[in-house]
């Protein structure tokens, strides 16, 4: 669903009322957002026309950027330079979901088509903009699916942007795609193993307590919340809805527990089991 955000020239109106309120009644300033008389807040026909067109011009504005936009995207597949050279503004920047950072040219000198075996397609499935002037910012969500040598993959992004208009034109200043994390699915354990985990463990001044309820875990720091640990493969924990975080455990030769890092983005804090 397009959501429109068509702010300025409400706010504007309001102000003129208020201001033309506030000279009614001898006073010299800054108008005051609160209206002197319940008729001071009322628009005349002028106004209201203005804020209608207004809404209309940002809802036809992003309209239109939604259509290009998803136009950029149906041209990623297949490599298409051509839509995305008509797009781009001779300054433009696009950082990708790696957070690498490229120039026009580099970027478009890096769009070719899937290998071959793949296949796929973008689709946006929710978009809003900001009109500011000339200025348009964007945020969508965008779903991929690719078929990959015969499977099925999927994946989704948020992406942002600011649009230029220039002569009429509009043309794309920046691009910042993020690739939205999920948790991975969950997998099971036996008791046993589930046991193995069990114990307090130390990172400095830190405590981190593990036990088992049934067939699960649950950890937490001591005087936190404790939350359900859920299993991605052996000695792989997670937290559902910290996507970012993984607790690999370490084991000693002969197989018993040490400690786990608490690993995000390649960083590591260290826990050490006690006794």
């Amino acid at each position: 669903m397009i959501e429109i955000r068509a702010m300025i020239a409400p706010l504007l109106a309001l102000a003129l009322v208020a201001a033309a309120a506030s000279a009614a009644n001898g006073d010299v300033g800054v108008a005051s957002s609160t209206a002197s008389s319940p008729s001071a807040a009322v628009l005349n026909p002028e106004e209201e026309s203005g804020a209608a067109a207004s809404a209309s011009s940002t809802a036809e504005v992003t309209r239109l950027l939604r259509a290009r936009d998803q136009a950029l995207l149906d041209a990623i597949a297949p490599g298409d330079v051509k839509t995305w050279d008509a797009a781009l503004a001779p300054d433009a920047v696009y950082v990708d979901e790696n957070g690498q950072i490229m120039q026009r040219a580099e970027f478009l000198k890096q769009l070719e088509p899937l290998p071959a075996g793949a296949s796929g397609k973008i689709t946006i499935s929710a978009y809003s903009a900001t009109l500011r002037g000339n200025v348009a910012t964007v945020i969508h969500t965008d779903d991929e699916e690719e078929n990959y040598h015969g499977q099925l993959l999927k994946a989704q992004y948020l992406t942002t942007e600011t649009w230029l208009e220039t002569a009429g034109k509009w043309k794309l200043l920046m691009v910042h795609t993020y690739a939205v994390l999920r948790d991975p699915p969950a997998g099971r354990l036996s008791s046993q193993e589930l046991d193995g985990y069990v114990g307090r463990y130390r990172a400095g001044d830190l405590t981190y307590a593990i036990r088992r309820e049934g067939d699960h875990l649950v950890g937490g720091r001591e005087g936190r919340p404790a939350a359900e640990l859920k299993v991605e493969v052996r000695d792989v924990l997670f937290v559902a809805g910290q996507p970012r975080v993984r607790k690999i455990f370490q084991r000693t030769p002969e197989g018993n527990v040490t400690g786990f890092v608490d690993r995000r983005e390649g960083s590591d804090l260290v826990w050490k089991k006690g006794e």
